[in-house]
């Protein structure tokens, strides 16, 4: 943009509006904008990624807002989606002066998808006239002339809207001809200007993006299960039939979604053989993240399941049970998937003509090679892995788990998640990616709509309160929503190797009541722990070779979490992560917190035992408050949702006896 050197000459100072993209001149303006929006709430990284927030509730947003001088300001939330029908239309919400130059507003975007707000701001010039007007008239003051610099400012500010204009004509009028002050200090006239009147000296922030996601996407109980395990016969491979046999007990237990490993054709190359011995044998079924061979690649089915319609029909068995499906997605090859014949390109060759295979020194995955994201061709790949996704979405499956998404492309994600929600915005995106805590929190900026934690490793007081502190801390709060998995097939944690029945309560416990979302892998609810010596792996692990179970073996845990998931389900203070305040314990292993709501009409109080004694302990809940925004107490009343029994509160606190051995957790809905 070309400029005149000298400063006495008329600068054009161009700047592009946010809103439209378009670009603003304003002549002889050097500075920018008259107003100074500043500190915006929410917002994740200056706008560069998206709040999350959930579909039909409401958004607070809040900003610094101020020029120079004492005029009166007004300021408004601009809302829109980011595509759409709706897309090219802003909508307004009015915002409120709180103190110190803090504003407030709100807005609801109504269904799933991608948004984007903003916040603009102007001077009311006939709010500021009449202010000052009534301020002289106070002290006594001639205001004569202020009244027809009033009645000017009427004419000049004229609505365009035909309903106001007249009603400002009226009173322009009837001061006119009467000289009466009142008919230009009238509320009504004063509302009508404020929503009406010109704003010359507008100003607008950036947008800030929002994603609004599905109820889905908040809270849910998650059971994972490898679908080849199912099987009621010793040694038979399970089918998806055997799978939908088992859904009517899986969801009485309380869940939500069933997570299956990946139900794909399996390579034979390098097969992994039991316990992933190098070397396969005779009748081994080989690692299921080996994904591919003859019968196909990622968007086919290994045949010992079943069909495509088998897999449709285990998917409208979840539905009817109130369940959902999500699939397990692992960018990653067998060396007999058909794109290595296909696409060559997509793989990098060795100086010896070879494709690597994959590995995570010093651990060796011979049956898995990875697609080279770098590749010439890699438009194609990218392409390739975003129609997989559509595919399965076309099956019924809304809920991906990506499968080590840390170890490809951040943008290849970001892309791809945008791609899929452009589609269906409902769709669910869970990141298992146990790395460094950055990278984590990276993939939850760029789309990821949950995450997998430190939780497995994360057992005493201290420790806990710390990271559900950071989680739960801004900015964390606004784009990270964890999903506490208890266990999974690739890891079987120390602490439950003993198979001790009451720490599989506690951690249970904790990962339903601490976290909207948590998981839990098929064995676990039968006290599973073997593992391999020095490991925190399961010894003779499904991930290698089938797996047949008695689901109804004595020393179960199911009836537990069938109680804990229903108790979820009826208090909406557990299904969610943001609002968890600690609560004071006298014991170094109990851990005490309080959950609300969102809208503030259910509160629960959790204590839990981290070790195996019996202990007596005082419960605080300090000065902490509950109810709805405006009508907040302290906490009264506590009510045991197991037991029913009623406790009020004395000092604020109550002395409590915790038994691990019968149930490692008190949880109570709070009265104010």
């Amino acid at each position: 943009m070309k400029r005149h050197n000298e400063m006495g000459d008329a600068a054009l100072v161009v700047r592009r509006n946010p809103l439209d993209g378009t670009l603003d001149t304003a002549p002889t303006d050097p500075t920018g904008p008259r107003f100074r929006i500043e500190d915006i709430f929410p917002c994740v990284d200056g706008g560069r990624y998206a709040v999350k927030r959930i579909a039909g509730e409401i958004v607070e947003v809040w900003a610094d807002i101020f020029r120079e001088g004492h005029d009166v300001l007004a300021a408004a939330v601009l809302w829109r989606a980011q595509d759409g029908e709706d897309s090219a239309e802003w909508h307004r919400e009015p915002m409120t002066f709180v103190s110190n130059d803090r504003w407030h507003g709100r807005f609801t975007p109504p269904t799933p998808g991608w948004y984007l707000f903003a916040i603009e701001a102007w001077t009311d010039q006939y709010a500021t006239w009449h202010k000052e007007f009534l301020l002289k008239q106070a002290a006594g003051q001639d205001v004569s002339v202020e009244a027809r610099e009033g009645h000017e400012l009427l004419t000049q500010l004229m609505p365009a809207d035909s309903y106001a204009r007249g009603m400002v004509e009226a009173a322009a009028h009837l001061f006119a001809s009467t000289g009466q002050h009142a008919a230009l200090l009238d509320e009504t006239l004063l509302a009508t200007m404020s929503s009406s009147a010109a704003r010359p000296d507008l100003s607008r922030s950036d947008a800030v993006p929002l994603v609004a996601d599905r109820e889905r996407a908040r809270a849910g109980a998650w059971y994972e299960m490898v679908p080849r395990s199912q099987s009621k016969v010793e040694g038979r491979h399970g089918t998806f039939q055997d799978c939908i046999a088992r859904v009517p007990e899986i969801a009485g237990l309380g869940f939500d979604v069933l997570y299956l490993t990946p139900i794909h054709p399996i390579g034979r190359a390098h097969r992994k053989g039991k316990n992933n011995a190098v070397t396969a044998q005779p009748g081994d079924v080989g690692s299921f993240y080996a994904v591919g061979n003859e019968n196909g690649g990622h968007d086919a089915v290994e045949p010992e399941l079943g069909t495509l319609h088998d897999f449709r029909a285990l998917v409208a068995a979840c539905h009817a049970h109130n369940m959902e499906i999500a699939l397990d997605f692992a960018v990653q090859c067998s060396p007999d998937h058909p794109w290595l014949k296909e696409h060559p390109e997509w793989f990098k060759k060795r100086p010896d003509g070879t494709i690597k295979y994959a590995e995570n020194p010093p651990k060796k995955y011979q049956d898995i090679v990875n697609p080279n994201f770098e590749c010439d061709d890699r438009i194609g790949l990218w392409k390739a892995l975003r129609d997989v996704l559509l595919f399965w979405v076309d099956q019924g499956v809304r809920i991906f788990r990506i499968d080590n998404p840390h170890t490809k492309p951040l943008a290849f994600w970001e892309w791809a998640i945008r791609e899929i929600q452009a589609r269906d915005p409902g769709v669910i995106f869970l990141a298992e990616a146990f790395t460094r805590p950055k990278v984590m929190k990276a993939l939850a900026k760029l789309g990821f709509t949950q995450s997998y934690t430190y939780f497995t490793w994360r057992t005493e007081k201290n420790e806990i309160q710390a990271y559900l502190s950071e989680l739960t801390g801004y900015p964390e709060r606004e784009y990270y929503r964890p999903n506490f998995f208890v266990t999974t097939p690739d890891i079987l944690p120390v602490q439950l190797q003993t198979g001790e029945t009451w720490m599989f309560k506690s951690r249970a416990a904790l990962a339903t009541t601490l976290s909207g979302n948590y998981g839990i892998y098929n064995g676990f609810e039968l006290i599973e722990h073997e593992p391999l010596p020095g490991r925190e792996e399961y010894l003779n692990s499904e991930k290698y070779e089938i797996r047949t179970r008695d689901w109804n073996k004595p020393g179960n845990i199911k009836d537990y979490l069938k109680r804990i998931n229903t108790i979820r389900r009826e208090n909406g203070a557990l299904l969610q992560t943001a609002d968890l305040r600690f609560l004071q314990t006298n014991h170094d292993t109990v851990i005490g917190f309080i959950k609300e709501s969102v809208t503030g009409d259910n509160a629960v109080a959790v204590a839990i035992a981290l070790t195996d004694t019996q202990k007596d302990f005082w419960l605080h809940f300090g000065d902490i408050q509950i109810g709805p925004p405006g009508a907040k107490r302290p906490v009264r009343l506590i009510e045991n949702l197991v037991t029913g029994e009623r406790h009020w509160l004395e000092w604020n606190g109550i002395r409590l006896r915790i038994d691990p051995a019968a149930d490692p957790a008190l949880i109570f809905r709070c009265q104010a």
